[in-house]
């Protein structure tokens, strides 16, 4: 009956996990909201590539810029996930205040080349290549190197 049973769940997991899909899709199909960050806070790059991704039932959308910036979005647009390249800052109006004023009084020197927010914590990484961990609120938990 174990074994079944077993089998059975293995052959669930499998049909689920192969609903997974990803596909290039046209700029149109971003969420509106999506494409208001986008003008917002990247005005003079343009899209070059939109590919959603469909897995557990949820919908994600990641957009390459023509400046090579990488962007997520989830389903209604919001934007999770900033990543330019590791010589690149990325703009300053797409950092949460409180996490740019830190990052401004503490290393001065350097910027963001890269933020990303989980459900628990946001994320820059910096052009010194420090990652900095931050509560949702912006405080400043830790650093991981």
């Amino acid at each position: 009956m174990m074994k079944t049973l077993s089998i059975y769940l293995m052959l669930i997991l499998a049909a689920i996990t192969g609903c997974d899909n990803e596909k290039v899709v046209d700029e149109t199909s971003l969420p509106p909201q999506a494409n208001e960050f986008i003008e917002a806070h990247f005005p003079d790059a343009r899209i070059s590539r939109v590919v959603r991704d469909r897995d557990d039932l949820l919908t994600s959308y990641d957009v390459i810029l023509d400046n090579q910036v990488a962007l997520e979005f989830d389903n209604k647009g919001e934007c999770y996930s900033v990543d330019g390249t590791n010589d690149t800052k990325i703009p300053d109006s797409v950092i949460p205040l409180k996490v740019l004023e830190y990052v401004q009084t503490n290393y001065a020197d350097h910027f963001i080349t890269e933020w990303e927010k989980s459900k628990t914590t946001q994320e820059v990484k910096l052009s010194n290549r420090k990652e900095l961990v931050f509560n949702l609120s912006g405080t400043f938990l830790r650093i991981d190197d």
